[in-house]
């Protein structure tokens, strides 16, 4: 009997890596379309030009791909166990001696090769070519007056290099430093703010800014309360030149959150990606775990257009959800992993309690 379980076994991994690629190429070329459409109104911004556009869309490819991951992977098993139970074939594996349990066992285990493809390229494929492309559309938007960086960027201001370390929600940044050049480009003055407020005028208002003037023979410091920098950046350019949490890599951003918290800064929402990033496998196999329930257990459906129609808002109520558990997290100060473990945790106590009703 053991050598039918195998070859069963190799089919049913066939067939539900061939229903996950084919979901998620699917997936990959529609969100694309949409990423092109976005790119497309930057499109004559500097020498930000058409290519440019198409090669931003090729360069995220691979992330917009790692977050497709668990939505292919739910409606992937969906369609693959869908299709064998149409053409009766999961009725021939139980006659072969195969129990639901042992089926849904098999389909996991596949599903162990879908997070490590989740994990190599959201921490090794991803991230460089990701920031590669933002870093390429800023510089041909503003030129080399502006240079992103992982922890912030850099910005030209005439003899004025500015680093902003960290971009806030409602016009505000944090971690500012400030040097400013005389003719020859000798550092005459630092400035370091720990709080910026944007104005709209693009005016920077640097709170309790700590300056340091440095002379002949002597270095001056002072504290001024309020030190502006006026037409420097607006709040919707700062938003295009801060790469955003989620396109780090796992260790990039343990990095920069133990340096956040040694200057005193929030790190919640980088705390909520790395958690996000570091438990996507275990969240790509709860949606393999909930597919299963789609087939056999009691949410089970004839046509495999309802399966794929519930799999789907299936999806978007657990992105929904897990959106909103996270952001009231930061809202509240909630550590961010227990608001990134409570949706996973919760998909997966359904998908068994639907099978366990089987």
């Amino acid at each position: 009997m053991m050598a039918p379980v195998k070859v069963i076994d190799r089919y049913l991994a066939r067939c539900t890596l061939m229903g996950f690629l084919l979901v998620l190429g699917v997936l990959l070329v529609l969100f694309s379309l949409i990423e092109l459409l976005v790119q497309l109104n930057v499109v004559g911004k500097g020498a930000f030009q058409l290519a440019d556009a198409f090669f931003h869309v090729a360069l995220t490819a691979p992330k917009r791909a790692a977050d497709l991951v668990p939505l292919a992977a739910l409606l992937g098993s969906i369609l693959a166990l869908g299709l064998l139970a149409d053409h009766q074939e999961l009725t021939a594996m139980h006659a072969a001696g195969m129990s639901v349990p042992r089926i849904a066992a098999s389909v996991l285990a596949t599903s162990v090769l879908i997070m490590l493809f989740v994990f190599l390229v959201s921490e090794f494929v991803a991230p460089p070519l990701d920031q590669a492309a933002r870093f390429r559309r800023s510089k041909a938007i503003y030129g080399h007056d502006v240079m992103m960086t992982k922890s912030g960027f850099w910005a030209r201001h005439g003899n004025v290099l500015v680093h902003v370390g960290q971009v806030q929600a409602a016009g505000q940044a944090a971690g500012i430093e400030v040097y400013r050049l005389d003719d020859l480009g000798r550092l005459q003055q630092f400035i370091y703010a720990g709080q910026a407020i944007i104005a709209e005028d693009r005016e920077w208002r640097l709170l309790e800014a700590q300056s340091k003037t440095f002379g002949a023979e002597e270095v001056a410091s002072e504290t001024i309360p309020d030190y502006r920098l006026p037409s420097f950046l607006s709040s919707t350019q700062m938003a295009v030149l801060q790469l955003p949490p989620d396109s780090l890599s796992i260790a990039d951003l343990w990095s920069y959150i133990q340096t956040l918290r040694e200057r005193g800064q929030n790190w919640r929402s980088y705390g909520l990606a790395f958690w996000q990033k570091t438990l996507l496998p275990a969240t790509t196999g709860a949606m393999v775990l909930l597919s299963l329930s789609f087939v056999f257990g009691s949410t089970r459906m004839r046509s495999a257009g309802q399966r794929i129609f519930a799999g789907m808002i299936t999806a978007v109520a657990f992105q929904l959800f897990t959106q909103l558990i996270g952001h009231l997290g930061l809202l509240f100060n909630v550590p961010p992993l227990p608001t990134t473990l409570l949706p996973i945790a919760l998909i997966s106590l359904l998908a068994v309690h639907l099978l366990r009703r089987t």
